[in-house]
């Protein structure tokens, strides 16, 4: 179709060449020029796989320009049609507002060539033509490039929700295996010491590491299901036991109101992260806990006298994920250390989170750009042949009068409307499609026999492609046919002579072609995103099965052996210590290896890869029509988890600048140096919330990661009037 529209504007620019004089030499000049032109648009700047951001692309723009402009010294009025040419591709090819600037530049100089030759109409009608002309080279150019980029970043979004998806994994891993394995090994510890001596108290101890090795295998089965509700109560009452089985004097205070399973989620996970920290990290005596609940808010507080080895700014992995679990409820987590020598780790989250909240996150943002980018596009084509339809009736004001213009206008009006209304949404329904081919039918037939006059009425290639776009398939393109034809057929009857009748041939074609072509990519684009989105959530729904199978194929083993074997153990306890307590030491081994199962698979599953981010973050970008320079130092050499927390620093800055930006230029820079590594994203589009950004929990877990590692995170407006995120971390 984009060659069809093209050979129809290089083909009326030829004929009215012939008609102004057909010798050899003016064939033969105009046909070397339009076929140039016609070869460097298709074949340059229409190509989706072309780059046109080079050298060559510029130079062919230069070469369009000579091709555009010298020949109206020699066919001033023949070559009117072709700056459309230009003043497209220009909109392809340069930068920013400058190609803005070159189209509106193009187009008042294809009038200003007109001047004196026609009246103040045909002036007008001139560089709406061009303007017109060029928006429709730019949109057949450039929709099929978007929808390549489309299909190729589909598995680029798709890696990404996969991503986020491990990440929830290695998060929930931590959160609820981690706890009870590490509780496992601490009392089968203890019931080995009391077996023999104090064996009661080794039975007891022994019946609470079944209670806690059913419970994770419950936990297994929740986190491959991905229901991660926890029981606040039993948290509770195995924070006491394990608490003290440590020898830890505990204090708990528990308000036993009602709380959403949002909220007591929450609370679960942040006191099963809390005593893990204390009996993996510090040496308390005594630990308070005290859940409380006060208006609209509940908080649990716990308090211990053993300060661990990680400070404030350092938190690890599990108090990450905490603040961010709080923060998705609208809740705050804050960790403190006081010099009296205690640790504290407060949490605070409404009572009931506002049922809406889940909803804005998980409603989408609206159209994506390249669908919005069709509909304007669309729209400006559809009202701009209006334009010109109607300015054309008015070049007829001595025989038509102002009634005919006034006719012409409102019929172009109509059909604007059913054209934008009903012929362009998807998914018409036959009457209302039928009764919108009947309504065009009227606005662009009645005109014309009314005055007798061809050029009064509506666009007639926009009943064309409506036919196309709305009727079944094979009647489509024969009544397209027809209505091509039936316009030819009523020039002549009219006695307009041949090259006007090739005109209405050419024009209605074309329009009609460009009507369908618009509507149908912007159909595709739709559908590759709502694709795209499938795909995305097939690859999720993928990765979780593959997670499952890991938690099966590593801890399912270990738990049942553990489970077992503690029952073993009970029974041998008061007839074959000995016995009991070489199982215990097997169940000891066994528990320790898991542990190293759940940080092995949690690892994989956290750990991002610097190399496939930049990867994405270009292919993102670029699908965004975000034009994107990457320079990265050799990065092999840095240490893992600085690769992993730059990973984490592009990912989250690429997904601000396409949620809160319009920039059309960005700047990924990584450099390197014996001791420091720092890496730059700068990007031309300062967002509306650029001074709150630092505010965001994205930033807010960035800057976290980034100090663990003792480093530094910057964001924000620079005095060049970009927006720069900047990470830099000491290599040790």
């Amino acid at each position: 179709m984009i060659s069809v529209v093209f050979v129809g504007y290089l083909a009326n620019a030829f004929f009215n060449v012939l008609q102004a004089g057909a010798t050899p030499a003016r064939i033969a000049g105009s046909l070397a020029c339009l076929l140039t032109i016609g070869f460097l648009q298709l074949r340059v700047f229409s190509r989706p796989s072309a780059d046109l951001r080079s050298v060559k692309a510029h130079l062919a723009l230069a070469a369009l320009a000579l091709l555009v402009f010298v020949p109206v010294l020699f066919f001033p009025n023949a070559w009117s049609g072709m700056p459309g040419f230009l003043a497209g591709s220009a909109l392809l090819v340069l930068p920013g507002r400058v190609r803005w600037f070159v189209f509106a530049a193009v187009a008042l100089a294809n009038a200003a060539t007109k001047i004196g030759q026609y009246e103040i109409g045909l002036l007008a009608y001139y560089l709406v033509s061009s303007m017109v002309a060029g928006l429709v080279v730019f949109g057949l150019s450039r929709l099929p490039s978007l929808v390549k980029q489309l299909e190729t970043a589909r598995s680029e979004l798709a890696d990404l929700a996969v991503s986020q998806e491990r990440l929830r994994f290695a998060r929930d891993l931590h959160d609820l295996l981690g706890f009870s394995l590490s509780a496992i090994t601490l009392k089968v510890e203890l019931a080995r010491r009391m077996l023999g001596e104090h064996t009661e108290r080794a039975l007891r101890e022994l019946a609470e590491i079944l209670g806690i090795a059913r419970e994770a295998l419950t936990d297994v089965r929740a986190v491959a299901s991905s229901y991660r509700e926890l029981s606040l109560t039993d948290e509770i009452e195995s924070a006491r036991s394990v608490l003290t089985a440590a020898g830890v004097a505990t204090t708990i205070q528990a308000d036993p109101a009602e709380l959403s399973p949002r909220s007591r989620t929450v609370l679960a996970a942040v006191l099963r992260e809390g005593v893990t920290n204390l009996l993996r990290h510090s040496l308390a005596g005594r630990c308070s806990i005290t859940i409380a609940r006060s208006g609209r808010t509940v908080s649990i507080d716990i308090v211990n006298d053993g300060v661990p080895a990680q400070a404030d700014g350092e938190r690890g992995s599990g108090l990450t994920n905490l603040a961010t679990r709080a923060k998705a409820i609208g809740g705050s987590l804050l960790v403190q250390t006081s010099p009296a020598g205690t640790f504290r780790l407060l949490a605070e989250v409404p009572a009931e989170p506002e049922p809406e909240e889940p909803a804005r996150e998980s409603r989408p943002a609206g159209p994506p750009i390249e669908t919005r980018f069709a509909q304007v596009l669309l729209t400006t084509v559809v009202i701009g042949y209006g334009v010109m339809a109607t300015t054309l009736a008015s070049y007829d004001y001595d025989t038509v009068g102002v009634a005919g213009i006034a006719l012409a206008a409102v019929s172009n009006v109509v059909i604007a409307a059913l054209v934008l209304g009903v012929v362009s949404r998807p998914h018409v329904r036959p009457a209302l499609g039928y009764a919108a081919l009947a309504g065009l039918a009227v606005c662009v037939y009645v005109p014309q026999f009314v005055f007798s006059n061809p050029y009064i009425g509506g666009v007639p290639g926009f009943l064309a492609g409506s036919a196309a776009l709305l009727l079944p398939r094979r009647l489509n393109w024969v009544a397209f046919v027809a209505v091509v034809a039936g316009q030819a057929v009523i020039a002549r009857a009219v006695g307009e002579d041949s090259v006007n009748i090739e005109y209405f041939i050419i024009a209605a074609t074309n329009h009609g072609l460009v009507l369908y072509a618009l509507t149908r990519l912007r159909s595709m684009v739709t559908q590759l995103h709502e694709a795209r989105e499938e795909l995305a959530t097939a690859a999720v729904t993928q990765e979780r099965l593959r997670f499952a199978r890991d938690l099966h194929d590593l801890l399912g083993y270990s738990l049942s052996a553990i489970t077992l074997k503690s029952e073993l153990t009970h029974r041998l306890a008061t007839i074959d210590p000995a016995r009991a307590r070489q199982e215990l030491t097997e169940v000891l081994e066994i528990s320790r290896q898991a542990l190293a199962d759940v940080r092995s698979v949690a690892l994989s599953y956290r750990e991002l890869s610097f190399d496939e981010e930049t990867q994405s973050a270009q292919a993102l970008l670029s699908a965004a029509d975000i034009e994107v320079t990457v320079r990265i130092d050799a990065c092999d050499q840095l240490p893992t988890e600085v690769k992993v927390t730059l990973a984490t620093v592009l990912r989250e800055g690429v997904t601000n600048l396409l949620r809160h930006s319009k920039a059309e230029h960005c700047e990924i820079v990584l450099e390197s140096s014996r001791d420091l590594v720092t890496m730059d994203i700068v990007n031309d589009g300062i967002s509306s919330n650029d001074h709150g950004s630092r505010d965001g929990s994205g930033i807010g877990n960035l800057t976290t990661r980034v100090r663990a590692l003792g480093g530094e995170l910057q964001a924000g407006p620079t005095p060049q009037h970009t927006y720069r995120l900047r990470a830099e971390i000491p290599i040790l």
